[in-house]
């Protein structure tokens, strides 16, 4: 097992199996030095932790372990394409779309449940910079999206 795996461990957490992509694209690419995750959703067993919108059906609580969980699940693509997490030498980018109601503006704050876990994950490997985006809806009616861009 992998330093970052052990880390998760001690978080009581374990690398999931890639989650099967709900269109035709792949779930990571590898190009030259970087891996480029595809949007990763909160999925659980096959399925959606919760559904709905940020500040309206989906409080800002879940939302944060929505982000976590997508985290988790860029964590199992990135695994998938070099095997080795210890390869990551860091994680450069990471975009969170979080689908929200007009009047929620804590997108940065929903963001940092899977910026909080690279951290834990990686260690000063995992800093990186970010975009926390609103967007009116994302597939499947998921509350939150991240894709992460890292270099190994």
């Amino acid at each position: 097992m992998s330093k970052v795996e052990d880390a998760l461990a001690e978080l009581g957490l374990q690398v999931p199996e890639v989650a099967k992509p709900v269109a035709v694209y792949i779930p990571a690419v590898r190009s030259g030095n970087h891996i480029f995750t595809s949007g990763q959703l909160p999925m659980r067993s096959g399925e959606l932790m919760v559904t709905g919108k940020v500040g309206g059906e989906v409080s800002e609580e879940e939302a944060v372990a929505c982000a976590r969980q997508c985290a988790l699940n860029a964590i199992a693509a990135v695994k998938a394409e070099i095997g080795d997490l210890d390869l990551v030498k860091r994680v450069v980018k990471v975009v969170a779309f979080v689908a929200s109601t007009p009047d929620f503006t804590g997108q940065p704050r929903v963001a940092n449940g899977a910026s909080e876990l690279f951290g834990q994950a990686f260690g000063d490997a995992g800093v990186h910079a970010r975009s926390a985006v609103g967007v009116p809806v994302l597939p499947l009616d998921s509350p939150v999206e991240v894709e992460i861009v890292v270099e190994v």
